[in-house]
């Protein structure tokens, strides 16, 4: 099993609160959290990260266990190995493409100096093709360059997975396809898990090899499945129906009740 997830928070703002439970469990390289906006996609990619506190329930990656509430055993994000995309990705803008990857290999706060020589960083900005803007700051490439930086600061790190929340949002429909391609291709060779978390069908159908269709905070068992299209040849497609809810999902419920009421 590759993810094995299985999450609760209450979140609360003012009077009004949003409670997010999920389940999932998969051995597919490359899921998809796929809902509409407010479905609680990224605070579960977060919860994941180790960059927001669940209140119960567990996480295992690659048979990793990351986060057990019942043992009260918690990783950091440095020490999950998890390497994040942020929706904006989240550049220093006062630091070039170059330092900006760099960044992710320093301990502390320090930034890196202009003219480091690192191997690893150099390998992921040739992976990109970033050498002609690797001295730019953010503000001065494309967006589809700023992802490509967000991305191999994420990868410059060995991570065991890689999580991306909404990835291509920003980019146009053409730049869009492009990057998709790009990164299945990379994910392929490099033989890395992903999940991310999309509301866009054309991210599914490039990327997805297995579903998880969240609504109100929870994996939506009810609705229908979503048709995943893999192109076998360039002229031979197949299409395969996904379940968004798996009977291990329902074993992580059973579960996670459990650690609610212990």
């Amino acid at each position: 099993m590759i993810w094995d997830v299985a999450l609760r928070k209450v979140l609360r703002h003012g009077h009004a609160s949003f409670e997010i439970d999920v389940r999932f469990a998969s051995a597919a390289q490359r899921v998809v959290l796929y809902g509409p906006s407010g479905a609680g996609k990224t605070q579960t990619l977060r919860m994941i990260a180790g960059i927001t506190a669940p209140d119960a329930g567990r996480v295992a990656v690659a048979d990793r266990v990351l986060y057990d509430s019942a043992i009260r055993s918690s990783l950091s994000p440095q020490q999950r190995r998890l390497g994040y995309v942020f929706q904006d990705y989240a550049l220093f803008p006062h630091l070039t493409v170059r330092q900006n990857i760099a960044f992710a290999r320093r301990s502390g706060w320090r930034n890196p100096p202009r003219r480091i020589d690192d191997p690893k960083v150099e390998r992921w900005i040739a992976a990109f093709h970033l050498e002609p803007v690797a001295g730019h700051y953010p503000h001065q490439i494309s967006g589809g360059q700023r992802q490509r930086t967000a991305l191999a600061r994420a990868l410059v790190t060995e991570p065991a997975a890689l999580l991306l929340d909404e990835p291509f949002a920003a980019l146009d429909k053409g730049l869009r396809e492009r990057l998709r391609q790009e990164l299945r291709d990379l994910l392929a060779e490099i033989d890395l898990p992903m999940l991310l978390i999309t509301h866009d069908d054309d991210d599914v159908l490039s990327l997805a090899e297995e579903v998880v269709q969240m609504s109100r905070g929870r994996v939506d068992g009810a609705a229908p499945g979503l048709a995943l299209v893999a192109a076998t040849t360039s002229t031979e497609r197949a299409a395969t129906a996904i379940s968004p809810l798996t009977s291990a999902t329902r074993h992580h419920a059973a579960r996670v009740d459990r650690m609610a009421g212990a």
